[in-house]
């Protein structure tokens, strides 16, 4: 099976192809460029590099949020309308999830998380059993004190993953103590490759209903719906 996924929910962007489980080609950049530019090209680089066509691929994956808006359309558009264009099945995994794939061998909790801005996270719970991922807490926007205050009495060591790290890491260790693991800045970036075999291990989705997972509304969006129920209130 030929399997080609793609991930630009994050500052992040990659594309990978599999064959039967193999990695034969992965393409990564992490700065802050044009997705939307960009994807494309990288696909067609990393394809032609590969010795690879379009009709030969059997299924892609993609990373469905959460992350960035932006970011996330650009991933979902491109994929779902590759699939349709090539009548191949499309398979949204959880952005986290894919992160969560870099504590791959680590013997405890495993808590990707993205920054969302006013002390607010993306994040999850993850751990390793029996060589698959079970997910322990559902992906969430949270307020980063309000996470970790359970996670404080839980009696593992828990890896945190983030490409925000910095911008956290006082804080949770300060929470969590010596039981907060923070590896090495590599293990920070998701990579394309553990997104494509998480996605062989899922169901196909339905083309045309799969959806950006934000966890959140825009906040454009947010105002405009307060603004709506505001005036019926009042109307």
């Amino acid at each position: 099976m030929n399997i080609l996924a793609i991930d630009t929910s994050t500052q992040v962007l990659g594309v990978a192809l599999l064959h039967d489980d193999k990695v034969v080609g992965e393409v990564m950049t992490n700065s802050k460029k044009n997705h939307s530019i960009r994807l494309m090209p990288a696909i067609h680089q990393l394809m032609e590099e590969s010795n690879m066509n379009p009709n030969q691929l059997d299924r892609i994956v993609v990373a469905k949020g959460p992350g960035s808006y932006t970011g996330v359309r650009i991933g979902l558009s491109t994929a779902k309308t590759m699939a349709w264009a090539l009548n191949i099945p499309v398979v949204g995994v959880s952005s986290l999830e894919v992160l969560a794939y870099q504590g791959r061998y680590f013997d405890g909790y495993i808590c990707p998380y993205f920054d969302a801005r006013r002390n607010l996270v993306y994040t999850g719970l993850y751990q390793w059993k029996e060589n698959k991922l079970d997910v322990v807490k559902n992906d969430i926007n949270i307020l980063l004190g309000d996470w970790l205050a359970p996670l404080k009495k839980e009696d593992k060591s828990i890896m945190f993953l983030s490409p925000d790290q910095q911008i956290h890491e006082e804080h949770i260790k300060e929470i969590i103590g010596e039981r907060a693991i923070i590896p090495d800045p590599t293990f920070h970036i998701p990579r394309p490759a553990h997104l494509a075999l998480a996605g062989t291990l899922k169901k196909a989705d339905n083309t045309h209903e799969l959806a950006p997972n934000y966890l959140r509304l825009a906040e454009a969006e947010a105002k405009w719906l307060k603004a709506q129920k505001d005036q019926q209130n009042h109307g």
